[in-house]
């Protein structure tokens, strides 16, 4: 008997000690999805200044030059996935909405834990990078994407990008979005002829040209951060779940060590009690 209780009280402190896990990983995640969140408002008010400053920089091209691309024939895909793990099943969320393309597209990666499902289904990214622990890393996660896309682009080796991440807003649950990152989709623009056009310190061909480089730098960033703040929420939701469950076993165990503690004092009293008997009985 005591043998068994010692085993539950052990399994107790075990699953209390995974609890305090469980809280800590739970409030890093809240800590982090808190602080991305204060950032979309700024980094997808970034973006679209961009895309409307891109909107008037075409109105100055002819409309020739500032037409749809043709279709291309070497897509590719930038799927930002899970860095870590705990998060459910986010990383099968991404690659589970373009399961149709990964044969046919070149695949650039986000995300290590994303990495370890792609690999275990079978998908080999053409080149993949970690996403960043914290938020404020971001830019500098799209200056390294964007150095990787603009070598295989220069190359030849690619002509369309698409961008597939998850989104949560608040209230909503987890969104997998698709968007189109390359080569510029000139019909998602407000392209505007004003009356009075700004003063322009480039030839319009060069400003575009530049601005489709910033525009594509800022729709990484809202892209990666979205990313970022899904999967934490993601990690949170999952530790709030595996907290319950530990609530439950706590519950259980704890039942399980009363009863135990119980059944042991009993069997020590009718234990004393049978060995009063039995020296009466001798004397």
């Amino acid at each position: 008997m005591t043998g068994r209780l010692s085993e539950v009280s052990g399994r107790l402190d075990g699953i209390r000690q995974l609890g305090v896990v469980v809280n800590a990983m739970r409030g890093i995640a809240a800590a982090r999805a808190q602080q991305a969140r204060g950032q979309l408002v700024a980094v997808d008010r970034y973006s679209h200044s961009i895309a409307a400053a891109l909107g008037r920089a075409l109105a100055f091209l002819p409309p020739a030059q500032a037409g749809g691309s043709p279709v291309p024939k070497r897509p590719a895909l930038i799927l930002f996935c899970a860095e870590q793990g705990f998060a459910g099943p986010y990383s099968e969320h991404v690659l589970d909405t373009v399961a149709g393309d990964l044969g046919r597209s070149e695949l650039f990666l986000v995300g290590t834990r994303g990495l370890s499902v792609a690999r275990e289904r079978g998908v080999q990214p053409g080149w993949w990078i970690a996403l960043p622990s914290h938020s404020p890393a971001i830019p500098r996660l799209a200056d390294r994407i964007v150095e990787a896309l603009y070598r295989r682009i220069d190359a030849g080796k690619l002509d369309r990008l698409d961008a597939v991440f998850c989104r949560r807003d608040p209230g909503e649950p987890l969104r997998v979005l698709r968007r189109s990152l390359f080569p510029l989709d000139v019909d998602s623009l407000d392209i505007a002829r004003n009356e009075n056009p700004p003063l322009l310190t480039l030839s319009p061909p060069r400003l575009v040209e530049a601005l489709t480089a910033d525009n594509i730098h800022a729709q990484l960033c809202a892209c990666a951060l979205h990313a970022f703040a899904a999967e934490n929420e993601a990690r949170m939701e999952a530790m709030a779940s595996a907290r319950n469950q530990i609530k439950r076993q706590l519950d259980t165990l704890q039942a399980t060590e009363r009863q135990v503690r119980q059944e042991e004092i009993t069997a020590e009293i009718i234990e004393l009690a049978a060995g009063e008997t039995a020296s009466r009985e001798r004397t």
